[in-house]
């Protein structure tokens, strides 16, 4: 098989790893690619933000079955077009994918069948938001109802502050676009999960869920970013915990969408907050998230080329994932000043020495070919994943690992997993 991957971050890397790895792929394809996946796959370029720049590439491939990585190209609807000139691909259309793409679609879809999530107001302008605010304690948490790259979920400690946060919204001085729609939430208190799950558009398979880090500061502070380390481990949820949400989540919200017509094929990534009142879904995504995808590949001892095939022919309730036992993590080193202003272009060093610690595979999310050097190109620069047959096991042979590291302003947390050490410690 010849298989095409959409992206250029540490997802797709990790994506054309797994793929790579495939006894049925002869060959690996990603656009545009980065650095490090120029190792696994050969790298062509497009501009995933055209739709026709990507159908003219998948043309002149003519891949057997096409992964699309990130969102944007989701919501363009490149799965549709794909789709209408006979090409294989795995993801969800553009209608199925609304449920990452639109907070305000996803949230009425989840009130419409009884799927638990927190209250919510949607407002298209500032006197619908004064009224709803109102009805909120804080904090309060506003989010923009479109693609915000992990930036459009703003919590604030007072009225005045979310009136603040949510006027910069709508003027699109926050993300640089203004926003149509928000969505006014209330804030949920627990332990954030990331639970993924396989779909063919009727029947469900769990990945291993995942636990990540967004916000840039050691102890969960600073600001949001695209998320800074992941872990994923046996215990992190109970084998009833993983059915009932299987049962109340994944699986309605699957069947939901095809009752309305709109079947869900591909990744439906439940952002789940473990509350006193059970599990309640904060956010869908439509596709594989990141970093969870690198730790939770890791994990995985099955084809995971077969189960995408399985999804897109619909036979996924005759495939099956198998999983290793113990723990994986992944911790990203970003540049300095990321989430805000950082500079890119400095050359990356210590990457053999850290792919010789037993277990760890070295993800790149922001990184480019110059002249036979690996220099940095982005924001979250790499993404250090470890297996381990326990957590504390996985986390630090990938700060062995990163200890081997250097480029200019490296930056990456030192607390991955804290959360869970400090309960398992306790717990012992």
């Amino acid at each position: 098989m010849k298989v095409l991957i959409l992206g250029s971050g540490g997802r797709e890397h990790a994506l054309a790893w797994a793929v790579a790895g495939s006894p049925r792929v002869s060959e690996v394809v990603c656009a545009p690619g980065n650095g490090g996946i120029a190792q696994v796959a050969r790298c062509v370029l497009v501009n995933l933000k055209d739709l026709d720049s990507m159908v003219r590439l998948v043309k002149t491939e003519r891949p057997d079955l096409t992964i699309v990585g990130p969102e944007l190209p989701l919501s363009l609807g490149i799965v549709d077009v794909l789709q209408e000139h006979g090409f294989r691909v795995f993801g969800p259309t553009r209608r199925a994918a609304m449920l990452e793409t639109s907070k305000s679609f996803a949230k009425r879809f989840l009130q419409r069948h009884a799927i638990p999530t927190g209250n919510y107001a949607v407002c298209a302008n500032a006197a619908e938001l004064e009224k709803a605010i109102d009805m909120f304690h804080p904090p309060i948490v506003v989010k923009a109802d479109g693609l915000a790259a992990g930036k459009g979920v703003l919590i604030s400690d007072s009225r005045a502050a979310a009136l603040e946060a949510a006027r910069g919204l709508f003027c699109g001085a926050t993300l640089g676009e203004p926003e149509k729609q928000l969505v006014i939430e209330e804030f949920l208190e627990g332990e954030e999960i990331s639970f993924l799950c396989l779909s063919d558009g009727m029947n469900v398979a769990p990945l291993q869920p995942a636990q990540d880090h967004k916000r840039i500061g050691e102890g969960d502070t600073g600001p949001n970013t695209g998320g800074m380390g992941v872990y994923s481990s046996d215990d992190l949820l109970d084998p009833a915990m993983t059915e009932w949400i299987l049962r109340h989540i994944a699986e309605p919200t699957i069947h939901g969408m095809a009752s309305e017509d709109v079947p869900f094929v591909g990744v439906l990534y439940c952002g789940l907050m473990m509350t006193a009142r059970g599990p309640q879904v904060l956010e869908f995504n439509a596709r594989f998230g990141d970093p969870e995808t690198q730790a939770i590949l890791l994990r995985l001892d099955s084809d995971l080329v077969e189960s995408l095939e399985a999804c897109v022919d619909g036979r996924l309730a005759d495939s099956e994932l198998r999983w290793r036992p113990g723990a994986s993590a992944c911790v990203v080193a970003s540049s300095a000043g990321y989430p805000g202003s950082y500079k890119t272009g400095f050359p990356i060093s210590g990457l053999a020495a850290a792919a010789q610690v037993p277990g760890v595979e070295v993800f790149h999310a922001g990184s480019a070919q110059v002249g036979g050097q690996l220099l940095t190109a982005g924001g979250r620069v790499l993404g250090i994943a470890a297996l381990g047959e326990t957590l504390d096991q996985a986390l630090g042979r990938a700060y062995q690992a990163l200890a081997e590291i250097h480029f200019e302003g490296i930056y990456y947390r030192r607390d991955i997993g804290h959360r869970a050490l400090k309960s398992s410690r306790s717990a012992s």
